[in-house]
């Protein structure tokens, strides 16, 4: 199996998302795309606003039209800080020694993957797919390719539509109460409403997934 990989906050999950999981299944023969929210991610100065329930819940309904996506609790369920290469690891116990690994990465975390723990294990355990960002300029395979620590780290990089959306800013209009419609689906962007995501004085709720 040919299986994509996407971790992030998802902190709300949007459409940006979804164009490029789609576009990386399309360029790569992807069987599947995995939607990962993190846990704790150890290079991130803050939590996220929304728990880890609501935020696999957006996930979850913001992929239930399309049969080859999936979410994963694999992070969610996983005590303590988030690394990238245990994640790889245990999604390798998981779905066996077959499994083809293609973990999805924006262009500007490329640059920082140095920083990531195990960065030649986890190079080494999957095809890197470098997704485009707004205002970076476009990098070639070649380039891309001498950023990841190890020369023989297997790198596509994908040429899916920019689109500038950023949790921050969903955040900033989910708390004004103003429309998401076009931002994120129709569904999360409900789901939002109905539990008072994002309002200011609003604490992350939720249990378990």
């Amino acid at each position: 199996m040919r299986l994509g990989i996407l971790g992030g906050t998802f902190d709300p999950v949007h459409i940006g998302h979804l164009i490029i999981a789609e576009a990386a299944r399309l360029r790569l023969a992807l069987d599947r795309v995995l939607f990962i929210p993190t846990g704790n991610p150890y290079l991130r100065t803050s939590q996220p606003a929304a728990s880890g329930h609501h935020r696999l819940a957006m996930v979850r309904l913001a992929i239930q039209d399309n049969p080859a996506f999936e979410a994963s609790t694999v992070e969610l369920e996983r005590s303590g800080p988030t690394y990238t290469v245990d994640t790889l690891r245990e999604l390798r116990r998981q779905r066996g020694p077959e499994a083809q690994f293609f973990l999805i990465i924006g262009q500007d975390s490329l640059h920082e993957l140095r920083r990531w723990r195990n960065p030649e294990e986890l190079a080494a355990m999957c095809t890197l797919v470098v997704a485009p960002r707004p205002g970076v300029a476009p990098m070639p395979e070649d380039a891309a390719r001498a950023a990841v620590p190890g020369a023989t780290a297997r790198v596509a990089v994908l040429t899916s539509p920019l689109v500038g959306i950023s949790g921050t800013e969903l955040r900033r209009r989910a708390a004004a109460g103003m429309s998401l419609r076009y931002w994120a689906p129709s569904a999360v962007e409900e789901y939002i409403r109905a539990n008072r995501l994002y309002h200011e004085g609003t604490q992350p709720t939720g249990g378990q997934p």
